[in-house]
């Protein structure tokens, strides 16, 4: 589960698109809108790496 006091987490290789936290980090990370974080992670899944990899496409 994850420790919602920690905003920036121990696991960052992976995005929950659930947790509105999660969203604002890597959407800011990004520098992409949340809406289309959630549609690269529902292409390529979880993975931090493969997410700002079809980002950047």
């Amino acid at each position: 589960m994850d420790d919602k006091q920690k905003k920036g987490g121990s696991d960052r290789s992976r995005i929950n698109i659930d947790e509105a936290y999660e969203l604002d980090y890597w959407s800011n990370k990004f520098g992409v809108s949340k809406d289309k974080l959630k549609a690269a992670v529902e292409t390529v899944g979880t993975s931090a790496d493969a997410v700002e990899d079809y980002l950047k496409k």
